[in-house]
């Protein structure tokens, strides 16, 4: 007797070793988890192009298609599929003189960073946010995404970037410093200066 497998309730690692026996449905389970967080990440991460977004999605999953064997079943799906779109972009930095992405969704930048008063203008404040993630440097801006825009745990960053923990850490500290500088004139609590009378 044959059961029928219900590739929705199976793990990504399950699918992956599915898709190396050529299971097409097992790709689309994965292409249906996955697509949307991909395009979004690449669209963050490549200055806001629709369209480039949407060309780097469909290059990943080919990839995925071709090789699926060059999965490692020993790793997370999630922390591999994101390792494989942060080389992309490595490599499209590269090609563009290392040239980094905008940035306006703020809605997951951390609260004890900076202290939004809720009379300002949302829009005001991400465009000063656009302008500072662009001065970031290269390795700073991509844990800063990582970790605030697309959620992953530091211990994640760590395997997708191939780094101690520690150095993540240290690079989140840097880009927040960084970005607290930039957008002073949004924090209430930050000194101001005070001219003599």
């Amino acid at each position: 007797m044959f059961f029928k497998t219900n590739y929705q309730q199976l793990s990504d690692e399950a699918l992956m070793q599915h898709m190396s026996k050529g299971k097409s449905k097992a790709f689309d389970e994965l292409y249906h988890r996955y697509y949307e967080k991909m395009y979004y990440y690449f669209f963050r991460m490549l200055r806001q192009d629709a369209a480039k977004a949407q060309d780097f999605v469909q290059d990943m999953f080919v990839k995925l298609i071709e090789r699926p064997q060059a999965f490692d079943v020993k790793r997370k799906f999630s922390t591999w599929i994101y390792t494989i779109a942060s080389n992309m972009c490595k490599n499209e930095y590269r090609r563009k003189s290392n040239q980094f992405s905008n940035l306006e969704d703020c809605e997951s930048f951390p609260s004890q960073a900076l202290t939004i008063p809720s009379q300002l203008d949302q829009k005001i404040f991400n465009k000063h946010l656009e302008v500072a993630i662009e001065q970031l440097k290269p390795k700073h801006k991509v844990c800063f995404i990582l970790r605030y825009q697309e959620e992953l745990s530091i211990e994640q960053i760590s395997q997708v970037l191939d780094c101690p923990e520690g150095t993540v850490k240290s690079r989140l500290h840097h880009a927040l410093k960084q970005l607290s500088k930039q957008l002073v004139q949004f924090n209430p609590k930050a000194p101001q200066n005070k001219e003599l009378s």
